[in-house]
């Protein structure tokens, strides 16, 4: 039996809905699988276990990308509609649940669109929803399992490869030997140091500089480094009780030690980084700074 064909109008709105569907979440997923640590931390701050950070960012990441490819290829729009409604709509139920708590919380899927929790978030999750409709019901049903697969195969490798590269490329940078602490030459190119980078106005940096000024440090120095706002950070150290100095050299550090996003620390021993710290919660980074011999 030959299938029906569809208006030309519909063909053409379906279309259009696959490829602005495509372009939203080709961006959103190819960020988390390149960024995978900095969205890692960002799922953290969403109330989720650190631990599912990485995991999460990951999966995520590749299921949105391959909604987005699939969604392109008029013999699997459906299929990538699907998969694309079913994102949002976790998405919508996830933020429903916890929207007390989440309110006015960063949830930035877009690199170029910024979104917070609120009425709006849901509006245009919404509004994406009714886009994966329309490419979805006026598409012909999709082609085989086995070819779907396959793609969805190669997003997985692309995506752990790209994992994998980025976490060689965190350990063992040589660190500057000298950065600037109030106007002045601090040399970190000897001895141990822990770079604490954080925003003041940050919540969760707030609440892991308090539990790290608990921990018995050894001889170990601290320089918090403020990505934003840094005229509050010594109040900052003030209120959480951790003992550091402050740099003003977020450029330098930033780029040298590949920062992701806040809080972000890195541990230095004489002059070479030993590992990058993104997870902060009640077992960490205590239990890596114990390990490499920071903290007793």
């Amino acid at each position: 039996m030959r299938p029906v064909e569809l208006p030309a109008w519909k063909t053409r709105s379906a279309w259009l809905a696959a490829v602005l569907l495509a372009a939203l979440f080709l961006a959103s997923g190819l960020w988390k699988i390149l960024d995978t640590d900095a969205w890692a931390q960002r799922i953290a701050q969403l109330l989720l276990p650190a631990s599912l950070g990485v995991p999460l960012a990951l999966a995520v990441g590749i299921a949105e990308t391959l909604g987005a490819v699939l969604v392109l290829v008029p013999r699997f729009r459906r299929w990538g509609a699907i998969l694309i409604g079913l994102l949002l709509v976790a998405f919508m139920a996830y933020f429903a649940i916890h929207y007390t708590a989440l309110r006015g919380a960063d949830c930035s899927c877009f690199p170029w669109v910024r979104r917070a929790v609120g009425p709006w978030f849901f509006v245009g999750d919404l509004a994406m929803l009714a886009l994966a409709l329309v490419a979805g019901w006026w598409s012909r049903p999709s082609g085989t399992v086995r070819t779907m697969l396959v793609i969805a195969g190669a997003i997985a490798v692309f995506a752990l490869v790209s994992y994998g590269v980025n976490e060689t490329r965190q350990t063992g940078t040589r660190a500057p030997a000298a950065i600037l602490v109030d106007g002045h030459p601090y040399n970190i190119a000897h001895g141990k140091y822990l770079l604490f980078f954080f925003n003041p106005a940050c919540s969760h940096c707030f609440e892991s500089a308090q539990r790290m000024s608990t921990l018995r440090w050894r001889q170990t120095r601290i320089v918090a480094i403020p990505v934003e706002l840094p005229q509050f950070a010594p109040q900052f150290l003030t209120d959480t009780g951790l003992k550091a100095v402050i740099s003003s050299d977020f450029a330098l550090l930033s780029r040298t030690f590949n920062y992701t996003a806040y809080p972000f620390a890195v541990a230095i021993d004489n002059g070479h980084e030993k590992t990058a710290i993104r997870r902060f919660d009640s077992t960490e980074p205590a239990a890596t700074l114990r390990r490499l011999g920071f903290v007793n």
